[in-house]
C-alpha cells in the first residue's frame, strides 16, 4: 500500500479554460443569503460519500442556529431527495425537527437518471438512524433499493412530484412556494443537481427526436449507428455499453485531446473498446450541425461526416443560476480553483 503524503492531493473546480459557477457556500455550508444552505452537487461535491456527509454537516448547522419556530413554521424545507437532500432529512428527522422534503421526480435524485445496471463506486458513509453502510461498488438499482427500504423503515416523509418555484424571504421566515403548496420555514436547504438542465450543443439539429441527454437503457440502441458526445464518465459509459451490443456502430466524440475527467477504470473501457474494433473515438472533434441520418464534426480543423441513427449527448449540465441570482445567492466562476 502505498500512502500519499499530506497536501499531496488538491482538488480543484473547474479548468485554467472551461470555468464551472459555483454558488458562494460558507464552511457551514450557509449560502450569502442567511438562512439558506447548500449541500451535495450543487455546491460542486456530486460524489455519493461526499453529499451524503454534506447534507448531515448541513442540517447539523441549521439544528445550531439561533431562534425557534413559531406556529405553523418549519425548522427546515429541504429542496431534493438525492444523495444529500435524503441525508440531511434522515438527519432533521433524527434531530426532532419539523421539516418538509420536496422531490420534483423521484428519490435518489442524480443517481435515479443513471443508466440501468450502471455501476455505481462509493464508499463507506454514515445516515442517521442507520449508522454506516458499507457500499464500495454496487449497481443504480441495488443503491436505489437500499434508500427506499431505509425511507419505509423510518417512516422519513418526502413529497414527490413536487417543484419549487419560488422562494421569498420576509423579516426571518421564508415562504416557498412549490407546484402543490406553500411553506413557511425558518431555514431552506437547497439539495438539487446541477443536471436538471442539460448543457446543449446548440447545432443545427440538436431538436430533432433521435438527439437525446442521457442513456437509460442501452439495449435501445441496438443495431444503430450512434455518436456519444463528451469526455466525462457518463459519456464513457454510454459508448463503451452500446458498442458492446451485437450491430451497433458508436462513435465518441470528445473536444480535448484526452479524457482526464473520466475515472481511469472508464478510459481504460474506452481503450478496450477500441482495440477490440468496437468504438471509434475521435478526439479533439466539436459537433457542427445533425441531421435524420448523418452528422457533421469537425476534427483538427478537418470535416467529418458519419452515418448516424440517434445521438447521446452526455456535456453536463447547466447550473440554474437564474433561480439562485432570484434568491439573491451569489454566484462564483471557478476556473481550476482549490
Amino acid at each position: 500500500m502505498i500512502n500519499c503524503p499530506a497536501d499531496a492531493i488538491t482538488l480543484v473546480f473547474g479548468t485554467e479554460r472551461r470555468g464551472i459557477d459555483i454558488p458562494h457556500v460558507a464552511p457551514n455550508f450557509e449560502t450569502n443569503v442567511p438562512g439558506i444552505f447548500i449541500a451535495g452537487e450543487l455546491g460542486g461535491m456530486g460524489l455519493i460519500r461526499n453529499a451524503i456527509s454534506q447534507g448531515c454537516q448541513a442540517m447539523e448547522s441549521i439544528r445550531n442556529t439561533a431562534g425557534g419556530s413559531g406556529s405553523g413554521v418549519l425548522d427546515a424545507l429541504i429542496v431534493g431527495a438525492g444523495p444529500a437532500g435524503f441525508a440531511a432529512s434522515m438527519a432533521a428527522l433524527e434531530f426532532g425537527l419539523s421539516y418538509v422534503t420536496l422531490e420534483q421526480e423521484s428519490l435518489g435524485g442524480t443517481v435515479a437518471h443513471y443508466p440501468r445496471g450502471k455501476l455505481v463506486m462509493t464508499a463507506p458513509a454514515h445516515l442517521p438512524m442507520v449508522g454506516k453502510f458499507n457500499f464500495r461498488e454496487t449497481t443504480k438499482e441495488k443503491l436505489l433499493e437500499f434508500w427506499q427500504g431505509v425511507a419505509n423503515d423510518t417512516g422519513v416523509q418526502i413529497g414527490y412530484g413536487e417543484r419549487v418555484e419560488k422562494i421569498s424571504k420576509e423579516q426571518d421566515i421564508f415562504t416557498v412556494v412549490s407546484s402543490k403548496n406553500t411553506y413557511r420555514a425558518r431555514t431552506v436547504l437547497l439539495a438539487i443537481g446541477r443536471r436538471g438542465s442539460p448543457r446543449k450543443l446548440e447545432v443545427p439539429g440538436e431538436n430533432l427526436p433521435k438527439v437525446t441527454y442521457r442513456l437509460i437503457d442501452p439495449e435501445q440502441y441496438r443495431g444503430q449507428h450512434v455518436l456519444v458526445v463528451g469526455g466525462g464518465d457518463s459519456a464513457l459509459e454510454a459508448a463503451c455499453s452500446i458498442a458492446e451490443l451485437p450491430g451497433s456502430v458508436v462513435t465518441l466524440s470528445y473536444r480535448s485531446e484526452s479524457f482526464t475527467r473520466a475515472k481511469p477504470k472508464n478510459r481504460e473501457r474506452v481503450q478496450a473498446a477500441m482495440d477490440d474494433g468496437a468504438l471509434c473515438v475521435l478526439m479533439n472533434s466539436t459537433v457542427r450541425q445533425i441531421d435524420r441520418q448523418h452528422v457533421y464534426l469537425v476534427q483538427n480543423e478537418q470535416p467529418v461526416k458519419i452515418a448516424n441513427d440517434s445521438v447521446i449527448i452526455n456535456a453536463g449540465g447547466i447550473l440554474p443560476t437564474a433561480f439562485l441570482r432570484n434568491i439573491g445567492i451569489a454566484i462564483d466562476t471557478k476556473f481550476g480553483t482549490a
